[in-house]
């Protein structure tokens, strides 16, 4: 049986664990350096910054969601920002994605989000197809623009 629940504390392995795997299922696994206790912090911490949802069935956690909240000027609401959603290759086609996306939806619902956006990338078909199927509108005309490292710390000098 498959239920969809707020992460806590101790899932910190099994999320972490998920992490992992998204970065080889995505082919990032040499950028990967974040910590159990990195993700305990971010979730759990003095100023938690995202939040997860866990899909179990039978006991074993086999999909997760991050997400945190953003805002739209546009919009004059909160949104909400899907940074990963990932399911066990294993567990794929029978509605965990699916089932996780909901839940997430549901919950943007319920905070009075205007929209629930992520990115894909471009490679992807497989779950750009799915996205698609749930109804996202793929926004080609829109890329993500990223500070990291050096060129993060040489900007916040400016």
């Amino acid at each position: 049986m498959l239920s969809i629940v707020p992460a806590a504390d101790g899932d910190i392995p099994d999320i972490h664990a998920l992490i992992r795997a998204l970065a080889e299922y995505e082919r990032l696994s040499d950028q990967l350096v974040s910590t159990e206790d990195d993700i305990r912090h971010g979730l759990f911490g003095p100023r938690p910054y995202a939040e997860v949802i866990l899909a179990k069935s039978d006991g074993r956690t086999v999909g997760f969601a991050l997400f945190f909240h953003n805002y739209s000027t546009f919009l004059g609401r909160p949104g909400i920002y899907l940074e990963d959603l990932f399911v066990l290759p294993e567990r794929r086609g029978v509605g965990i994605g699916r089932a996780l996306l909901a839940a997430l939806a549901r919950i943007a619902m319920d905070r009075g989000c205007g929209r629930l956006e992520w990115s894909v990338l471009d490679w992807n078909d497989t779950a750009l197809g799915f996205y698609k199927r749930m109804g996202a509108i793929v926004m080609d005309d829109w890329r993500i623009c990223r500070l990291t490292g050096e060129a993060l710390a040489q900007t916040a000098k400016i």
